[in-house]
């Protein structure tokens, strides 16, 4: 069965990832990911769809999210407690996150790349703005997949942005879980839907720059897929929620479970 090889977690939205060795699952997903997101002066969300180049920062913090540390390109490093200021309601992608802004010093250090005043959003909620399925998975045989149909000799996965990345050479294996239950490490997950990818995707995942029309191959040779409101997407891996909470570790082997497993 396939084993996880690499798994990613983005503690500031969009920004650089972190690929922990063990991650621990509760029910929102893992406490540090995607905890934080940046907001311009209108409250308007500041992602990669805006500013490709936020993905060269790296980002870190602890499960409380009560500390903030950032690595600028230029090896600058911003590193404090979080103080909370006003709270605030952002539209997201469909979901609205709550929180509240950030006091201190990560907004200033943010705006010379970000290239626009930036504010720094805390969300209340442990595990981001998720109202489900906080864990994603995707094979290397489906990345391989897309590779071969993109003419080129291999794809970085990190540009998936996916949680758990898995090894194994069968290309869309993930899609068979979909409507199943599979048990990694300690956890389970019941795996609910295929993930629709966004121009994200097309972004080299060290640079920002688009690079590579992921979404184009997807949809010519997968085809545009509903998704659970019936719109049409470029779907590449799957969502799942977490059944069992527990800690996964690099190595750990998936496995389908039988019905009433």
């Amino acid at each position: 069965m396939p084993a996880a090889v690499r798994f990613s977690i983005a503690p500031v939205r969009s920004l650089g990832l972190r690929h922990p060795e063990a991650l621990d699952l509760t029910p929102t997903g893992v406490l540090e990911d995607r905890r934080f997101y940046l907001v311009d002066d209108a409250g308007r969300l500041v992602d990669r769809l805006v500013v490709g180049h936020l993905v060269q920062i790296a980002a870190d913090t602890d499960p409380a999210g009560e500390t903030l540390r950032l690595e600028l390109p230029d090896g600058e490093v911003v590193d404090g407690t979080v103080r909370l200021g006003e709270p605030i309601q952002t539209a997201l992608h469909g979901r609205t996150a709550v929180g509240h802004v950030v006091v201190g010093p990560w907004a200033a250090a943010l705006e010379a790349i970000a290239g626009r005043r930036v504010r720094v959003v805390r969300t209340d909620r442990p595990g981001g703005t998720r109202s489900g399925n906080p864990t994603s998975l995707v094979s290397q045989g489906s990345v391989d997949e897309l590779a071969r149909r993109s003419g080129v000799s291999a794809i970085d996965a990190r540009r998936f942005r996916m949680l758990i990345e898995l090894d194994g050479t069968v290309p869309h294996v993930e899609d068979d879980w979909v409507g199943l239950r599979i048990a990694i490490g300690e956890a389970i997950l019941r795996v609910t839907d295929r993930d629709g990818r966004c121009a994200i995707t097309t972004q080299d995942p060290e640079t920002g720059e688009r690079d590579l029309d992921t979404l184009r191959t997807i949809i010519g040779y997968r085809g545009l897929m509903p998704d659970r409101t019936g719109a049409p997407k470029a779907m590449f891996g799957v969502l799942a929620d977490v059944e069992r909470p527990g800690r996964i570790r690099l190595g750990d082997e998936v496995e389908v479970l039988r019905t009433g497993a």
